[in-house]
């Protein structure tokens, strides 16, 4: 507890942009935000008070981070599941639990969990040899996806293996050096959706609006808020599927579900819903919720680590879109100049930026647009991304 506000200690291991935006979030309720970065320059640390410096793989550090706190979370899933259980061990509390965080950082732990929740999976195998791979591939047809089972994230670890000669040679170079492999069918995807629930220590659960999340180069690079065209039948399906593993996985705090509607001529309405990954913090698919819903997902997720009631979380507006702003090209007018530019073109965007050194195809911050068509709101969002990424009103 903090002697001078009175209020609980909330450590957030990662000093990366969602404890950034955490931190925003910590500020209207009086908390004090601890986070645990690797350096100075990370988004985190560039605004926060308390901040602490280490290497979220040291346990040591862990340790020392933790004292003081009434709570510890993560703004990544990359805290060694043995550091969290040895912490849990020592008397700290931390959401999520390891035996939930590590359906998140494992995928054949997810997969073989969600087979036994019977939760709508892709076919899959775990690869212990190329032989797996080949056979696997055999089985449902070619090409197939082939995921790195621990690490991956933004289109890394992911590789799309499309004969026998390129799943040999492929597995044998990964399982050489030491990756855990799984194997997915490739689905004949229509779109990508995600849903978003927050459970607290009491079993509260509060579920957010079903959402668009638009790929390019495996990067979400927009968010449509509520899905466009999604039947109802279909949404309250994908509630309740991340509702029920919220509960069942023992989640606290934010669960994000990223989900496959893949086409189906024998489902209702010609589709149905495959879980593609989890992920047990703030996360990308939710940075609309800032300005478009009642409770922003930070917020959100520090009630539900603390205890506290959830909070509403109707959206703000009809309509809804978040575009990720990605690094450009070197050069051109610096970011400051961006923004005089962005606010006079699209001056009802709302500007996230994260503090980050700009690189090609980084994500260096996100805009988010309300309002009441859907094309409409795209159009301008999109306009106001280009300004940042580019510092030209562009067309692409």
């Amino acid at each position: 507890m903090d002697s001078r506000t009175g209020l609980p200690v909330v450590g957030m291991v990662g000093g990366g942009q969602l404890a950034r935006m955490t931190h925003q979030a910590a500020i209207s309720l009086g908390q004090s935000l601890r986070v645990l970065a690797l350096t100075p320059d990370d988004g985190a640390a560039l605004v926060a008070a308390d901040v602490q410096y280490g290497d979220h793989t040291d346990l040591a550090a862990l340790r020392t981070f933790a004292k003081g706190c009434d709570v510890v979370t993560f703004d990544h899933e990359h805290v060694p599941t043995e550091h969290i259980r040895a912490l849990a061990a020592e008397g700290v509390k931390l959401f999520p639990p390891a035996d939930a965080l590590v359906h998140a950082q494992d995928k054949r732990v997810m997969r073989e969990r969600l087979d036994g929740l019977a939760a709508p999976n892709p076919a899959w195998r775990p690869v212990e040899s190329p032989t797996d791979l080949v056979a696997f591939g055999d089985e449902v047809g070619w090409p197939v996806m082939v995921k790195a089972a621990r690490g991956g994230y933004d289109g890394r670890g992911v590789w799309p293996v499309t004969d026998a000669a390129h799943a040999t040679e492929l597995a044998e170079t990964l399982l050489t050096g030491g990756t855990k492999l799984i194997v997915e069918e490739r689905v004949p995807l229509r779109r990508e959706l995600a849903v978003q629930v927050a459970r607290s220590p009491f079993g509260q659960v509060a579920v957010y609006p079903v959402v668009e999340t638009v790929q390019r180069d495996g990067i979400c690079v927009e968010v449509l808020a509520p899905a466009p065209g999604l039947p109802e039948e279909l949404a309250v399906a994908a509630q309740q599927l991340a509702i029920d593993l919220a509960t069942a996985l023992g989640v606290v705090g934010l669960l994000a579900v990223e989900l496959f509607e893949v086409a189906d001529d024998s489902a209702p309405g010609g589709s149905r819903l495959l879980v593609n990954e989890l992920a047990m913090r703030p996360h990308n698919s939710g940075h609309w919720t800032i300005e478009g819903a009642r409770t922003s997902q930070f917020e959100q997720h520090l009630r539900a680590v603390l205890d506290y009631p959830m909070g509403d979380t109707s959206l703000a507006a009809p309509v809804v879109v978040m575009a990720n702003v990605l690094g450009g090209a070197p050069g051109g007018m610096p970011i400051d100049e961006r923004l005089h530019h962005l606010f006079a073109a699209v001056p009802s965007a709302r500007v996230h930026l994260y503090g980050k050194q700009v690189r090609p195809g980084r994500k260096i911050g996100h805009v988010t647009v309300l309002g009441d068509d859907l094309d409409e709101v795209r159009s301008r969002a999109a306009r106001a991304m280009r300004w940042l990424r580019d510092g030209t009103e562009g067309t692409a």
